[in-house]
This record gives structure tokens, C-alpha cells and sequence, in this order.
């Protein structure tokens, strides 16, 4: 019954890809499952680089052909097939990873971070090597961040200076890039030394082997290679040009759009992972003649980890379509990208530290997934911009999408064997606040009838309420503190939408779907809670954040019902020795 909602190794066959995907997933998980749980851990506990996994992906093609555009395709083996960047099979292979290890995901996560400058750059020479690395099996790297500017790209210290010959060379350092330790292409962000502002940025490319790169250090302890590195004199040449002035600038933001995308389908994995893990501890443990299950307070925190995960789940699935039906006249993906890395991963800590408080010491174990999961999972909603960086993004959105609706032709399932060309041709990083979105109110229409629906659509058109009555005055849009408590309610209401629209698509079970917006209208009040006892708050903020507090609807039948489905994990999977 599970095993429809959540990955199972055991059953996983992904028949909704073209059979080269659905061989390379599933020859994806065999390597694993091969490789055995007492190895996997061993190298996540012994730091191991991960050599034998990316040999591993070199001989199956997996990157070349999971990463390579089709419009890139052509320079590689006449022999290939499948090559596309195809958001939805990128999505399965992030839950794979995610499921077994997320050092392997982070190889490959900045190796797609790396190719974004390449692949949305007119440089043919430097597209062409790309396409021949990947069908090596090189890695990737993206070079942005420094150690003492963090991500700020305003304030680059990778100086380019002009050789004479149309050319540069390049000084500077670069911190936290992953795969600096063995990129075959690192994408690098600088300034030209000869002219001043924007106009002076510069994309290059670099070979982490060459002798004017000179690799410091890994700054962390772990499989995943997270380096610093300095460039002294090194040759830039026109055809390691990617992008210069404000196109350097909006390829950088565009690519993290494309990669932030990827977290949340690997907190997924990791959550799933964990899950089985957790239930079948659970459910065979005897505490006071029972077994630990039996405990109401353990039912309710399962059962909440449950279906917080199935909602992760559903929301990243519709965000995918909007992702791939993407244009320059439907931008909605601007708000659902950064909705899906900061509240399903957000989630993803809710989900691992409901499971943690019953398993307890059981989590620190060193032969369990679960020790490595209680530590990965808080890395995924700090990358790619910080939950309150994502949050203040979101908060662009909100007038329009809750009072501003627009008519858009109906989103399908996006599962088709397509190349996602906009994500290379985003154009500029701004005008957000222009973006329109269809009316949010029809997917909650649809399931008026299930109680905890209707009560969080009451919650949510108290939001639509305050917007028009309550706003935070001028003074208040520079207290983030308070305006963050707002971008919470809201992005709960996005959160719900597009849950609503999956689970129309995919016929969810309502039981599963009521007990999950329990936990949302739960949820809505605690920040409605939160937002009340904000210094700033007025007595009119204060006034609606009680007023929006709602208690869900309880039906027990129906709680043991959602129960049966998370009983039934119980050694539903366990990973081969």
C-alpha cells in the first residue's frame, strides 16, 4: 500500500521514462543495492572520494546522458542515444542519490551547477569540450563563492586581467566548490580589472589540472570534495569566455535557479531512506510489554513524518511540470523553485527529527542510514541561499499570486522525453515582482469536501485578508524579522496548492490527503502564533494572527486508517548487507 507513495528499491521500476532512463535509474539503484549498506556506510564514515561510484557513471554514460542538452548532443559518440536535460528524470535520479547517500548527489549536483554557464553560453568551442568531458565521465564545478564575500557576487575578487591578445589572465580565490578537487571543466565567475561595474563581469572556464590552478584544501570533513582554490596568472583564452558583463551576472543567478531545483528531491531520498529505517525499529522494538508503536504519541509523530514526506513528495512532482513548461510569458517556476528548496527541504528536517525523538539513541548508531540522514538532511536548506534568502524571494510573489491571478492554459503531467531548453534561455534575473500566476482558489475547490482542506482554505483566505487590511506599513517592510514570520503563512498556502493539483492528478487516497492538511492547518497556526508575538506587530497584526489559529478536524477512523500505511513499512525495505 506504501509502496505506491514512497521509493522501494525493492519494487522501483520507473515505467513512465523512455527504456534508456528507465535502464540507467534502475541500473542506478542496482550499483547500490550491489555495493551493500555495510560499504555505503563505511565510505560516508571513512570520507572515501567517490571514485568507484563516478567509474561507475562513466561507464553507464549517466551524466553524458542525463546532462548533455540535445542541442549539445550531436559533438559526442553517433552511438548515443537519450542525451537531453530533462527536468523530470534529473528529479528521480536526485531521489536515488538522495536515498543512498548525499555525497553521491552532491557530485553530481555541482557538477549540473557547473554546466549551467556552459550550456546557456554562445561559446561553441567551450560547449563542445563540455559535451566530450561529460562523455568521459568528467565531473563539473562552479566557481562563485569566496571565502570572504560568501556568494556575493557583487563583490568578486577573481580579477581578470587583460593579456593583449583578446584574452585575460586570472587571480584570485574561490571557496566551498565542490569537485575543485577533479572538475574537468570549472565554471568561474570574475571581474575584469579594466573596467568598473557590472559590465566587467566575466563567466569563464578552467581545468582544475591545469599548473596555474592550485588547489588549497577540502574545507570540510566528508566524502564530498567542498574546496578552495586559487588561480595564479591563469591563462584565459576567448575560448574560455562564457558570458561576459550583465549576462555573466544573470547566468550565475539563472543556473542557481536550475540547481536549487535539485534539493528538494534529494531530501526526499533521504527521508525515505530514513523512514524504513525508523518504522521498522519502531514497530519491532518492545517497551512495557508493547511494542513502541503502540504508544499514541509515537503513532502521531510517525504518522506526521508520514505524510509531511508524501506532501514533500507531491509538491516537488507538480513543481516539475511547472519547471518544464517554462517560458519567457509563464515565469511561475520563480516562485515554486525557491518554495521547493526551502519548504520541502524545511520539511525534510520536520520529517527526520519526527522520526529521531522515537527512535532516540537508535539514530547515533553507526550501521544505520539514520546517523548519516540526522546529519545530511540540515545541510540541504542551507545551500543555495540560506531559508530566510529563499523566504524573501518568495515574499515578491505573494501579492500577485494570492489577489492578482492570471488565466494560463491548464499545466499537464510533464513526463515526455523533452529537452528543457528555457532553463538556458531564462534572459534576465529580474522583473519579479511582474510575475503572474493562475488563481490559487480552484485546486482547494476541488477538495472542499475534505474537512481539513476546508479548514486550511479558511486559514488561507484569512492570509488573502491580511494582505488587504493588515500589511506591514513602510516602516514594518524593513523589519525582516516580521516579514519572514509573513513569508511563512504564505508559502503554506503555495505549499497546499500544489499538493492539491498533484494529488487531483494522481488520485491520492483523501485519508492520506485529510491527515496531511491536518498538519497544515496545525502548522499555519503556529506561525500565526509566531507572527503575533513579534515586536513590530501591530494590534491589527496581532488581532488577525488569533483570529487565523484553527484546530483540526479530528477523525480517528480516519487517523488509523493513514496509520495501517505507515504500520506497513515496517520491513517493507532494507538495504542488502
Amino acid at each position: 500500500m506504501a509502496d505506491s507513495l514512497l521509493f522501494n528499491p525493492r519494487t522501483y521500476d520507473p515505467a513512465q521514462f523512455d527504456p534508456e532512463t528507465r535502464r540507467l535509474l534502475r541500473a542506478t539503484v542496482d550499483w547500490f543495492e550491489d555495493r551493500g549498506k555495510r560499504r555505503l556506510i563505511e565510505d560516508y564514515r571513512s570520507r572515501a572520494w567517490l571514485g568507484d561510484f563516478l567509474a561507475f557513471a562513466a561507464k553507464e554514460g549517466l551524466f553524458a546522458t542525463f546532462l548533455t542538452p540535445a542541442s549539445a548532443a550531436g559533438h559526442q559518440d553517433p552511438g548515443s542515444k537519450g542525451q537531453r536535460w530533462d527536468t523530470a528524470r534529473i528529479a528521480a535520479l536526485n531521489e536515488i542519490f538522495g536515498f543512498y547517500g548525499l555525497d553521491y548527489w552532491y557530485a553530481w549536483q555541482v557538477t549540473i551547477l557547473g554546466l549551467g554557464p556552459v550550456w546557456q553560453s554562445d561559446n561553441a568551442a567551450a560547449r563542445t569540450r563540455a559535451a566530450e568531458l561529460l562523455a568521459q565521465g568528467e565531473v563539473f564545478a562552479f566557481g562563485l563563492s569566496e571565502k570572504t564575500h560568501g556568494a556575493d557576487i557583487y563583490s568578486t575578487d577573481m580579477l581578470l586581467t587583460p593579456d593583449g591578445d583578446g584574452g585575460f589572465t586570472a587571480t584570485g580565490s574561490k571557496y566551498y566548490i565542490g569537485n575543485g578537487n577533479a572538475a574537468g571543466l570549472v565554471s568561474v565567475f570574475g571581474r575584469r580589472t579594466d573596467i568598473e561595474g557590472p559590465d566587467g563581469y566575466v563567466f569563464f572556464a578552467a581545468d582544475s589540472r591545469h599548473s596555474a590552478y592550485h588547489l588549497v584544501k577540502n574545507v570540510v570533513d566528508s566524502s564530498k570534495y567542498v574546496s578552495e582554490f586559487r588561480l595564479d596568472n591563469y591563462p584565459v583564452s576567448p575560448d574560455d569566455v562564457l558570458h561576459t558583463g550583465r549576462a555573466a551576472f544573470d547566468a550565475a543567478l539563472n543556473t542557481v535557479n536550475v540547481g536549487k531545483f535539485n534539493l528538494c528531491t534529494a531530501s526526499i531520498g533521504i527521508c525515505e531512506h530514513a523512514m524504513y529505517e525508523a518504522v521498522t525499529h519502531a514497530h519491532n522494538r518492545i517497551l512495557y510489554g508493547r511494542p513502541v508503536t503502540a504508544f499514541p504519541h509515537v503513532r502521531r509523530e510517525l504518522a506526521d513524518a508520514y505524510v509531511r514526506l508524501v506532501g514533500m513528495k507531491l509538491f516537488s512532482d507538480r513543481a516539475v511540470d511547472y519547471f518544464r513548461c517554462a517560458s519567457p510569458d509563464d515565469r511561475r517556476y520563480l516562485l515554486f523553485n525557491p518554495m521547493t528548496k526551502m519548504k520541502v527541504t524545511t520539511e525534510g528536517e520536520k520529517v527526520i527529527d519526527l522520526m529521531w525523538d522515537v527512535i532516540a539513541a537508535k539514530g547515533f548508531e553507526k550501521d544505520n542510514y539514520f546517523a548519516q540522514a540526522a546529519v545530511e538532511i540540515r545541510s540541504l536548506p542551507k545551500l543555495e541561499g540560506t531559508v530566510h534568502v529563499n523566504l524573501a524571494l518568495i515574499l515578491k510573489f505573494m501579492r500577485n499570486h494570492l489577489l492578482n491571478p492570471a488565466e494560463f492554459a491548464p499545466v499537464p503531467t510533464r513526463l515526455d522525453a523533452a529537452d528543457d531548453t528555457f532553463l538556458f534561455e531564462q534572459g534576465p534575473a529580474r522583473g519579479l515582482g511582474s510575475v503572474r500566476f493562475h488563481d490559487w482558489r480552484p485546486a482547494y475547490d476541488v477538495y472542499a469536501g475534505v474537512p481539513n482542506v476546508a479548514r486550511f482554505r479558511e486559514q488561507a483566505d484569512a492570509l488573502c485578508e491580511f494582505v488587504t487590511t493588515a500589511a506591514p506599513d513602510e516602516e514594518q517592510s524593513r523589519d525582516l524579522d516580521l516579514l519572514l514570520a509573513v513569508g511563512q503563512l504564505f508559502a503554506l498556502v503555495v505549499h497546499g496548492q500544489l499538493i492539491l493539483e498533484q494529488a487531483r492528478l494522481t488520485g491520492l487516497d483523501e485519508d492520506v490527503l485529510d491527515e496531511l492538511f491536518s498538519v497544515l492547518v496545525r502548522d499555519f497556526s503556529a506561525y500565526a502564533v509566531e507572527l503575533h508575538g513579534k515586536d513590530s506587530a501591530t494590534a491589527a497584526q496581532q488581532n488577525w494572527a488569533l483570529g487565523a489559529v484553527r484546530r483540526p478536524v479530528v477523525d480517528e477512523a480516519r487517523s488509523g486508517r493513514v496509520w495501517a500505511r505507515v504500520e506497513a513499512l515496517s520491513g517493507a525495505y532494507e538495504m542488502a548487507p
